[in-house]
């Protein structure tokens, strides 16, 4: 693994008396594309809220690029190069597409805003298409590729993506991760929370496996996907 850019140690989160992350450690190196797979309720989406200040954490350390973070704000670590696409999207309704990522680049003062913009249209050409659209009228493959265009634009070090396949045809599943890639590719370390573990798999350098709220199998991606209790839990084997 490379220099760990994102390191979790110990990471607890409750609500109320329900202990819901139980003590993980994990890391994303600089350049990594890293999975956290796992059935629902497993807690996968309560680290990623946590790691991003959306919840928090009662007890562990997160450190990002070095720094710790619990006690911070979202909006402070979107500052600092650290961002999450949620699960279910959030893109601004009333708002048009190119209305949505400059909300993306809202913690942003520089000049280049404009030219990300259209860095987003390279690689999301359909969004390009319709760049007037109202968010709110597109379908969900649409506002997924918004709501990564808009994350993007805050110029993330690591990019968080919750669920990003979910309810999605199998034609825009395909898309989807064939972005992924393409944004690891252009340098972008990636934590990529999702139910589709082989394709996950496929596309990661390393993965955590997450049941009941802790890490139980964790290594590298390939080993992982011939692994015979995670093909028999995870991918139907």
């Amino acid at each position: 693994m490379t220099e760990p850019v994102l390191k979790v140690s110990g990471l607890q989160v409750a609500y109320g008396g329900i202990q819901a992350v139980k003590g993980i450690s994990l890391q994303v190196g600089r350049g990594e594309l890293v999975c956290l797979i796992g059935a629902n309720g497993a807690g996968k989406t309560s680290t990623l809220k946590a790691i991003t200040g959306l919840l928090p954490a009662s007890d562990g350390h997160i450190e990002f690029m070095g720094r710790e973070l619990r006690g911070q704000g979202p909006w402070d670590l979107v500052r600092q190069g650290l961002v999450m696409v949620p699960e279910g999207r959030g893109t601004f309704a009333r708002m048009t597409i190119t209305e949505n990522l400059q909300m993306g680049a809202f913690v942003r003062d520089d000049a280049e805003v404009d030219a990300d913009i259209e860095q987003v249209f390279t690689i999301f050409p359909r969004l390009k298409e319709r760049r007037q659209q109202l968010a709110g009228t597109m379908s969900g493959g649409e506002q997924q590729m918004l709501a990564m265009g808009r994350a993007l634009m805050a110029r993330p070090q690591v990019l968080l993506l919750d669920e990003p396949s979910m309810g999605l045809s199998p034609i825009m599943v395909d898309t989807i991760f064939g972005v992924i890639a393409d944004i690891h590719q252009r340098g972008t370390s990636l934590l990529l929370v999702e139910q589709n573990a082989r394709r996950a798999l496929q596309i990661a350098s390393r993965g955590y496996v997450m049941e009941s709220g802790v890490i139980t199998l964790a290594g590298d991606a390939g080993a992982l996907l011939d692994d015979p209790a995670v093909r028999a839990a995870y991918l139907g084997e």
